[in-house]
């Protein structure tokens, strides 16, 4: 969709407006230009975003889109009369919710909570060192505390999964490389052994670990078609051998890895 776009205003970080409203224009099959404008707090930055809209909708010729997040009304007024189509993700949603609960919102202008008193901030930040720490198998210390270990081939996806998991729900991820080695001796590496159940297992095609291999060494036996055919296979066997679940991560996003991880190896996750 040349020629289009969708500006997604809030008065904090803009990142609920952005997901939320990524979420649906993904139903579309468009690519507008987007433009996100956070802590939009005041009048006056009302009034800058109000006009860049306008002055886009005459560039263009076409109304902008418009996700908003705002809870002061003047500010929230000023957006909503620019030229834009304005889709207000608050309105929509706590209107209905201050009806059915019976109570008002408490209207706050998005922003974090204090950090320093916020223990689900804690554990994700702990996770993270933990994630780094256990990065491509650099330490198997602590790997009884975490909460998963992602095995697979390298270049599988193993690492942004586990950091995706510690960054957005606390999950300690530790992360291990099955190697050529590993396959010759037939065995899951020495250091998992005693945490099989902590397992889960990303794959490849191969031919999509080729390309990703050979962006990182380029015509290397290690990104030749054949040498990762032979690991994925080995791989393979080695995770049903061992009784461990895994999935292919060929065709999925990071969002779906770590759904489908925590839905297999940590469900309370996804109950808070």
């Amino acid at each position: 969709m040349p020629n289009r776009t969708v500006f997604f205003v809030s008065d904090g970080t803009g990142i609920t407006a952005e997901t939320f409203g990524n979420s649906i224009l993904n139903q579309f099959a468009a690519k507008p230009r987007h433009v996100r404008r956070p802590f939009i707090d005041t009048p006056e930055k009302a009034r800058l975003v109000a006009r860049e809209i306008d002055a886009t909708f005459a560039a263009e010729g076409k109304r902008p889109i418009v996700f908003i997040t705002l809870i002061d009304p003047e500010v929230h007024d000023i957006v909503a009369l620019s030229k834009g189509l304005v889709l207000d993700m608050f309105q929509t949603f706590v209107e209905p919710l201050e009806a059915e609960f019976g109570i008002k919102s408490n209207h706050r202008v998005g922003r974090f909570d204090d950090i320093s008193k916020n223990q689900e901030y804690t554990d994700r930040i702990e996770a993270i060192n933990f994630a780094l720490a256990h990065d491509d198998g650099q330490s198997a210390k602590n790997l009884d505390t975490a909460d998963v270990i992602l095995v697979g081939v390298s270049r599988s996806g193993k690492t942004p999964t586990s950091l995706y998991l510690a960054m957005q729900h606390g999950v300690k991820a530790a992360n291990y490389p099955l190697i050529p080695e590993d396959f010759d001796r037939h065995a899951l590496p020495k250091p998992l052994a005693p945490h099989k159940e902590k397992c889960f297992g990303l794959t490849i095609a191969p031919e999509r670990l080729a390309e990703i291999r050979h962006e990182r060494r380029p015509n290397s036996v290690y990104a030749s078609i054949e040498n990762c055919r032979r690991e994925v296979a080995a791989a393979e066997s080695m995770m049903r051998r061992e009784g461990i679940g895994w999935l292919s991560s060929t065709h999925k996003s990071i969002e779906e890895i770590a759904t489908t991880i925590l839905r297999d190896i940590r469900p309370d996750r996804l109950i808070y």
